[in-house]
């Protein structure tokens, strides 16, 4: 819990409280996963949501609306990079949908699918900015 509070960005949570989200639970748990996935995550707002930076680059971002459901948007940044010949890192979790082999989309309706889902989330998190990482690196 400490690395979720230390990396939360007041501004995020100044931004969620004034939308009044039906889902802000669920917002939340989503946040205390990403943000304890690795201390190294930073977490800004980006394209009317909560995202998520690894060495300042965007790696992963909640869409909030409309506000049915919530998907983890987990991609390579701002700017269209070429396709890697595969996915950029293995899943057999069920959780991701793949638009192209560098972004694919988590999706859930409730604090319930959330929580079932934190270990696997946590660990696609990981492999997610482990993959990214050399993209950054090797600029």
């Amino acid at each position: 819990m400490e690395n979720y509070m230390d990396n939360l960005n007041l501004d995020v949570t100044k931004f969620l409280d004034d939308l009044h989200h039906p889902l802000r639970a669920e917002i939340e748990l989503l946040r205390l996963t990403i943000l304890n996935a690795d201390d190294s995550i930073t977490e800004n707002i980006k394209w009317n949501g909560p995202n998520y930076c690894f060495e300042g680059e965007d790696r992963i971002t909640i869409r909030i609306h409309p506000p049915k459901q919530l998907q983890l948007i987990f991609h390579r940044g701002v700017k269209k990079q070429p396709q890697p010949k595969d996915k950029i890192i293995d899943d057999n979790s069920g959780l991701l949908a793949w638009k192209e082999n560098d972004r694919a989309i988590a999706s859930f309706k409730d604090i319930d699918s959330i929580e079932k889902s934190k270990l696997k989330l946590k660990s696609i998190i990981n492999r997610w900015i482990r993959a990214t990482k050399s993209a950054v690196t090797n600029r």
